[in-house]
């Protein structure tokens, strides 16, 4: 449904695809989403992720379900562009900690995941009995944390909880699950400096839209006042060239990611 209307007879011998997200440079305009377990793909789990997002010079999105704790992730590829994903609890002290420790370890933005406020029904995870192995751990939460029930999660944050977030960091705020132009602007009322079009891989909603239909709307609420990425449905190079296209300032990707960890 979304062709391009090429122009022709431009200089285009010197390609530079770099591109700037709040502030830091990445070789180029695709980032590697929050995704959990990672050792279910590979046993160096995101320690390995770091590592390539590092060697790409690119961001890689850090998520709470990480099975290496955000010191091995950090040591594992010192000086890369890490942001950092959180759910926010019911234990709201396990999220501030959580928090803090970021920060402290050099992340240099904080993600926060908006649409789960309670987990969807995963009907592939339901019918093939889904569980993390035994030996695997959530390591930021070790404590705090039972797989697949997710009751963990406070389903009573509001828009309220980003400045409680404000007085927690330093950091940057991107708030990543926004699909419409209302949410949008609540997003850039409440002080965020970033928004990630995201459906979560559509696995929380049945019947929501492509974040790529969603992508105009959003853009034409926020009118440049904070960067915009996307999520969703990108599997080749023209899918991230259209989300550009559109007004994205960068995309993310999550299964390609574990695909290849999975490989190699």
């Amino acid at each position: 449904r979304i062709h391009f209307r090429p122009r022709v007879l431009r200089d285009v011998s010197t390609m530079d695809t770099r591109t700037k997200i709040l502030g830091s440079e990445i070789s180029f305009p695709v980032g590697i989403a929050p995704t959990g377990f990672h050792q279910l793909a590979w046993p160096d789990g995101e320690k390995s992720t770091a590592r390539a997002a590092k060697a790409m010079n690119t961001c890689y999105i850090a998520s709470t379900y990480s099975t290496c704790t955000l010191e091995e992730i950090s040591a594992a590829a010192p000086g890369g562009l890490r942001w950092f994903q959180l759910y926010i609890h019911r234990n709201r002290a396990a999220s501030q900690q959580l928090v803090q420790r970021a920060e402290a370890l050099g992340f240099q933005g904080l993600v926060l995941t908006t649409d789960v406020p309670y987990t969807g029904k995963r009907r592939n995870d339901i019918r093939n009995g889904f569980r993390l192995p035994p030996h695997m751990k959530v390591k930021n939460l070790e404590r705090d944390f039972e797989v697949c029930k997710m009751s963990l999660l406070d389903p009573s944050i509001t828009w309220n909880d980003i400045y409680w977030l404000r007085s927690l960091t330093h950091l940057p705020i991107i708030i990543k699950g926004i699909l419409t132009k209302e949410d949008a602007e609540l997003a850039v009322r409440h002080g965020v400096q970033g928004i990630i079009v995201s459906n979560h891989g559509g696995r929380q909603l049945d019947e929501g839209p492509a974040t790529v239909d969603a992508l105009v709307e959003v853009l034409e609420a926020v009118q440049g006042r904070v960067e915009v990425y996307l999520d969703g449905g990108i599997r080749k190079g023209s899918d991230v060239l259209k989300a550009l296209a559109l007004g994205a300032k960068c995309v993310f990707i999550g299964r390609p990611a574990l695909w290849g960890l999975a490989y190699k």
